[in-house]
Protein backbone atom coordinates (compact mmCIF):
# COMPACT_ATOMS: atom_id res chain seq x y z
CA UNK A 1 0.00 0.00 0.00
CA UNK A 2 2.78 2.05 0.67
CA UNK A 3 4.54 1.48 -2.48
CA UNK A 4 1.43 2.60 -4.39
CA UNK A 5 0.71 5.53 -2.41
CA UNK A 6 4.61 6.12 -3.17
CA UNK A 7 3.64 6.08 -7.28
CA UNK A 8 0.92 8.26 -6.89
CA UNK A 9 3.14 10.83 -5.49
CA UNK A 10 5.53 10.52 -8.39
CA UNK A 11 2.54 11.06 -11.25
CA UNK A 12 1.18 14.25 -9.27
CA UNK A 13 5.06 15.38 -8.44
CA UNK A 14 4.78 14.84 -12.35
CA UNK A 15 1.93 16.92 -13.37
CA UNK A 16 3.07 20.00 -11.49
CA UNK A 17 6.61 20.35 -12.47
CA UNK A 18 4.83 20.22 -16.33
CA UNK A 19 2.75 23.08 -14.87
CA UNK A 20 5.13 24.52 -13.62
CA UNK A 21 7.03 25.19 -16.73
CA UNK A 22 3.97 25.78 -18.93
CA UNK A 23 3.81 28.33 -16.32
CA UNK A 24 6.92 29.66 -16.52
CA UNK A 25 6.72 29.49 -19.85
CA UNK A 26 3.52 32.17 -20.04
CA UNK A 27 5.02 34.09 -17.74
CA UNK A 28 7.88 34.88 -20.06
CA UNK A 29 5.98 35.32 -23.12
CA UNK A 30 3.42 37.74 -21.27
CA UNK A 31 5.93 39.79 -19.70
CA UNK A 32 5.61 42.98 -21.64
CA UNK A 33 2.85 41.96 -23.76
CA UNK A 34 0.29 43.58 -25.83
CA UNK A 35 -3.26 43.50 -24.97
CA UNK A 36 -4.18 40.58 -26.90
CA UNK A 37 -1.13 38.47 -25.20
CA UNK A 38 -2.45 40.21 -22.01
CA UNK A 39 -6.31 38.38 -22.72
CA UNK A 40 -4.43 35.21 -23.34
CA UNK A 41 -2.66 35.61 -20.39
CA UNK A 42 -6.03 35.73 -18.39
CA UNK A 43 -7.42 33.05 -19.99
CA UNK A 44 -4.41 30.90 -18.57
CA UNK A 45 -5.33 32.19 -14.86
CA UNK A 46 -7.28 29.06 -13.89
CA UNK A 47 -4.81 27.00 -15.38
CA UNK A 48 -2.20 28.51 -12.59
CA UNK A 49 -5.26 28.28 -9.99
CA UNK A 50 -5.44 24.64 -10.81
CA UNK A 51 -1.48 24.14 -10.90
CA UNK A 52 -1.27 26.09 -7.60
CA UNK A 53 -3.78 23.72 -6.13
CA UNK A 54 -1.80 20.39 -7.25
CA UNK A 55 1.14 21.97 -5.54
CA UNK A 56 -0.91 22.45 -2.41
CA UNK A 57 -2.40 18.52 -2.76
CA UNK A 58 1.34 17.50 -3.47
CA UNK A 59 2.72 19.41 0.28
CA UNK A 60 -0.21 17.52 1.57
CA UNK A 61 0.44 14.36 0.10
CA UNK A 62 4.48 14.46 1.23
CA UNK A 63 3.29 15.69 4.58
CA UNK A 64 1.16 12.25 4.88
CA UNK A 65 4.16 9.90 3.37
CA UNK A 66 6.60 11.56 5.80
CA UNK A 67 4.12 11.00 8.83
CA UNK A 68 3.47 7.21 7.70
CA UNK A 69 6.44 5.76 9.37
CA UNK A 70 5.54 7.91 12.53
CA UNK A 71 2.25 6.64 12.32
CA UNK A 72 2.72 3.02 11.78
CA UNK A 73 5.67 3.07 14.76
CA UNK A 74 2.54 4.34 17.09
CA UNK A 75 -0.06 1.17 15.66
CA UNK A 76 2.77 -1.08 16.59
CA UNK A 77 3.24 0.34 20.27
CA UNK A 78 -0.64 0.82 20.91
CA UNK A 79 -0.94 -3.17 19.80
CA UNK A 80 1.53 -4.08 21.97
CA UNK A 81 -0.02 -2.25 24.91
CA UNK A 82 -3.26 -3.82 23.93
CA UNK A 83 -1.42 -7.28 24.29
CA UNK A 84 0.14 -5.88 27.82
CA UNK A 85 -3.17 -5.14 29.18
CA UNK A 86 -4.49 -8.45 27.98
CA UNK A 87 -1.65 -10.65 29.58
CA UNK A 88 -2.83 -8.31 33.24
CA UNK A 89 -6.34 -9.33 32.74
CA UNK A 90 -5.39 -12.64 32.33
CA UNK A 91 -3.31 -12.59 35.28
CA UNK A 92 -5.52 -11.04 37.63
CA UNK A 93 -8.26 -13.68 36.71
CA UNK A 94 -5.41 -16.20 37.93
CA UNK A 95 -5.03 -14.33 40.57
CA UNK A 96 -8.77 -13.91 41.85
CA UNK A 97 -9.38 -17.53 41.24
CA UNK A 98 -6.17 -18.88 43.34
CA UNK A 99 -7.66 -16.30 45.94
CA UNK A 100 -11.43 -17.93 46.01
CA UNK A 101 -9.27 -21.62 46.35
CA UNK A 102 -6.85 -20.16 49.15
CA UNK A 103 -9.91 -18.68 50.96
CA UNK A 104 -12.12 -22.19 50.75
CA UNK A 105 -8.63 -24.24 51.68
CA UNK A 106 -8.59 -21.71 54.87
CA UNK A 107 -11.72 -23.28 56.05
CA UNK A 108 -10.62 -26.60 56.05
CA UNK A 109 -7.37 -25.88 57.28
CA UNK A 110 -9.50 -24.49 60.61
CA UNK A 111 -11.61 -27.96 60.49
CA UNK A 112 -8.13 -30.06 60.21
CA UNK A 113 -5.52 -28.43 62.00
CA UNK A 114 -3.41 -31.35 62.00
CA UNK A 115 -3.21 -30.85 58.27
CA UNK A 116 -0.13 -29.51 56.93
CA UNK A 117 -0.84 -28.62 53.26
CA UNK A 118 1.72 -28.11 49.92
CA UNK A 119 0.51 -26.65 46.83
CA UNK A 120 0.90 -27.14 43.32
CA UNK A 121 -0.62 -26.30 39.54
CA UNK A 122 -1.73 -29.15 37.25
CA UNK A 123 1.31 -28.87 33.91
CA UNK A 124 -0.52 -31.90 32.10
CA UNK A 125 -3.03 -34.36 32.15
CA UNK A 126 -2.23 -38.41 30.88
CA UNK A 127 -5.76 -39.69 30.57
CA UNK A 128 -7.11 -43.03 28.60
CA UNK A 129 -9.50 -45.62 29.35
CA UNK A 130 -6.72 -47.14 30.84
CA UNK A 131 -4.88 -44.31 33.43
CA UNK A 132 -6.07 -40.96 34.58
CA UNK A 133 -3.15 -39.14 36.16
CA UNK A 134 -1.82 -35.84 35.71
CA UNK A 135 1.91 -33.81 35.89
CA UNK A 136 2.10 -30.87 38.68
CA UNK A 137 4.58 -28.44 38.75
CA UNK A 138 6.14 -29.70 41.85
CA UNK A 139 8.09 -32.08 43.41
CA UNK A 140 11.17 -33.31 45.72
CA UNK A 141 12.55 -29.72 45.46
CA UNK A 142 9.44 -28.38 47.85
CA UNK A 143 9.16 -31.48 49.64
CA UNK A 144 6.71 -33.49 47.70
CA UNK A 145 7.14 -37.30 48.40
CA UNK A 146 5.20 -40.22 46.74
CA UNK A 147 2.11 -41.25 48.58
CA UNK A 148 0.97 -37.63 49.88
CA UNK A 149 -2.87 -37.29 48.89
CA UNK A 150 -4.14 -34.74 46.63
CA UNK A 151 -7.17 -32.66 47.46
CA UNK A 152 -9.21 -29.89 45.68
CA UNK A 153 -8.95 -26.81 48.90
CA UNK A 154 -12.78 -28.24 49.85
CA UNK A 155 -11.54 -31.31 50.65
CA UNK A 156 -12.40 -33.49 47.57
CA UNK A 157 -9.97 -36.22 46.77
CA UNK A 158 -7.90 -36.01 43.15
CA UNK A 159 -5.75 -38.96 43.96
CA UNK A 160 -2.44 -40.03 45.50
CA UNK A 161 1.68 -39.11 44.14
CA UNK A 162 2.48 -42.22 42.79
CA UNK A 163 6.04 -40.46 41.58
CA UNK A 164 7.98 -37.34 41.96
CA UNK A 165 11.26 -35.48 39.98
CA UNK A 166 12.69 -32.37 41.68
CA UNK A 167 10.62 -30.19 39.86
CA UNK A 168 7.60 -32.05 38.95
CA UNK A 169 5.49 -35.17 40.45
CA UNK A 170 2.52 -37.51 38.93
CA UNK A 171 -1.15 -38.13 40.81
CA UNK A 172 -2.81 -40.76 39.89
CA UNK A 173 -6.53 -39.73 40.59
CA UNK A 174 -9.34 -41.33 42.22
CA UNK A 175 -10.63 -42.38 38.23
CA UNK A 176 -7.48 -44.74 37.32
CA UNK A 177 -8.71 -48.56 37.73
CA UNK A 178 -5.26 -49.31 39.94
CA UNK A 179 -6.74 -47.24 42.50
CA UNK A 180 -8.05 -48.31 45.53
CA UNK A 181 -9.67 -46.89 48.53
CA UNK A 182 -11.21 -47.75 52.00
CA UNK A 183 -14.62 -45.89 52.14
CA UNK A 184 -17.99 -45.85 53.43
CA UNK A 185 -21.35 -44.10 52.81
CA UNK A 186 -21.95 -40.99 55.21
CA UNK A 187 -25.50 -42.10 55.52
CA UNK A 188 -25.58 -45.32 56.31
CA UNK A 189 -22.25 -46.35 57.48
CA UNK A 190 -21.72 -49.04 55.17
CA UNK A 191 -18.28 -49.34 54.09
CA UNK A 192 -16.16 -50.77 50.72
CA UNK A 193 -13.37 -50.36 48.43
CA UNK A 194 -13.69 -47.25 45.55
CA UNK A 195 -11.83 -48.38 42.27
CA UNK A 196 -11.58 -46.33 39.69
CA UNK A 197 -13.54 -47.54 36.54
CA UNK A 198 -12.59 -48.57 32.54
CA UNK A 199 -16.02 -46.71 31.93
CA UNK A 200 -15.79 -43.49 29.52
CA UNK A 201 -18.13 -41.43 31.18
CA UNK A 202 -16.07 -40.89 34.54
CA UNK A 203 -17.42 -42.61 37.46
CA UNK A 204 -15.87 -44.59 39.86
CA UNK A 205 -17.40 -47.84 41.35
CA UNK A 206 -17.59 -48.98 45.34
CA UNK A 207 -16.98 -53.08 45.43
CA UNK A 208 -17.53 -55.02 48.45
CA UNK A 209 -20.88 -53.47 49.82
CA UNK A 210 -22.84 -55.79 52.34
CA UNK A 211 -25.47 -57.32 50.14
CA UNK A 212 -28.26 -55.96 52.48
CA UNK A 213 -26.74 -52.57 52.37
CA UNK A 214 -29.17 -49.43 51.31
CA UNK A 215 -27.51 -47.04 48.90
CA UNK A 216 -29.44 -43.89 47.84
CA UNK A 217 -28.58 -41.64 44.61
CA UNK A 218 -26.70 -38.39 45.97
CA UNK A 219 -25.63 -40.39 49.77
CA UNK A 220 -21.85 -39.18 50.12
CA UNK A 221 -18.91 -41.54 49.83
CA UNK A 222 -15.83 -40.64 52.35
CA UNK A 223 -12.28 -42.42 52.88
CA UNK A 224 -12.60 -44.23 55.82
CA UNK A 225 -8.83 -43.40 56.92
CA UNK A 226 -5.39 -45.40 56.00
CA UNK A 227 -1.45 -44.71 55.10
CA UNK A 228 -2.24 -42.49 52.65
CA UNK A 229 -5.93 -40.71 53.07
CA UNK A 230 -7.02 -38.97 56.62
CA UNK A 231 -10.47 -39.86 57.33
CA UNK A 232 -13.50 -38.53 55.82
CA UNK A 233 -12.12 -37.17 52.77
CA UNK A 234 -14.94 -36.48 50.23
CA UNK A 235 -14.79 -38.99 47.20
CA UNK A 236 -17.78 -38.95 45.64
CA UNK A 237 -21.55 -39.58 45.47
CA UNK A 238 -23.60 -42.31 44.28
CA UNK A 239 -25.42 -42.16 41.08
CA UNK A 240 -26.02 -46.12 41.03
CA UNK A 241 -26.49 -49.39 42.56
CA UNK A 242 -26.89 -53.12 42.36
CA UNK A 243 -26.11 -56.49 42.85
CA UNK A 244 -22.41 -57.42 41.95
CA UNK A 245 -21.24 -59.85 39.35
CA UNK A 246 -21.62 -62.96 41.93
CA UNK A 247 -24.91 -61.95 43.17
CA UNK A 248 -23.94 -62.05 46.60
CA UNK A 249 -22.60 -58.69 47.51
CA UNK A 250 -23.43 -55.19 46.00
CA UNK A 251 -21.42 -52.15 44.30
CA UNK A 252 -22.52 -48.44 44.08
CA UNK A 253 -21.47 -46.05 40.72
CA UNK A 254 -20.12 -42.76 42.25
CA UNK A 255 -19.57 -39.45 40.12
CA UNK A 256 -15.85 -37.80 41.51
CA UNK A 257 -16.84 -35.04 43.80
CA UNK A 258 -13.51 -33.49 42.47
CA UNK A 259 -14.48 -31.22 39.25
CA UNK A 260 -11.58 -32.79 37.10
CA UNK A 261 -12.50 -30.81 34.08
CA UNK A 262 -11.44 -27.66 35.31
CA UNK A 263 -8.57 -28.53 38.14
CA UNK A 264 -5.99 -26.07 38.38
CA UNK A 265 -4.27 -26.45 41.82
CA UNK A 266 -4.15 -28.88 43.85
CA UNK A 267 -3.35 -29.81 47.74
CA UNK A 268 -1.11 -31.64 48.97
CA UNK A 269 -1.72 -33.08 52.16
CA UNK A 270 2.08 -33.61 53.47
CA UNK A 271 1.54 -34.50 57.06
CA UNK A 272 -1.96 -35.42 59.39
CA UNK A 273 -2.82 -37.38 62.68
CA UNK A 274 -4.12 -40.77 61.52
Amino acid sequence: MKKLFTGKVKLVLGIALCLAIVLAVIGVVTRGATAGEQVAGALLSPLRSAAAAVTRQVERMYDYLFRYDALEAEYEALQQRVAELEADVRDAEVYRRENERLTELLGLQEEHPDYTFLSAYVTSWDASNWKSACTISKGSGAGIQVGMCAVTELGQVVGLVTAVGPGWATITTVLDPSMEISASVTASGYTGVVQGSLEKDGTMRMNYLSSDAVIRNNDQVVTTGSTFYPKDLLLGYVTDAGLDETGVGKYAVLSPAANFGDLEQVFLIADYES
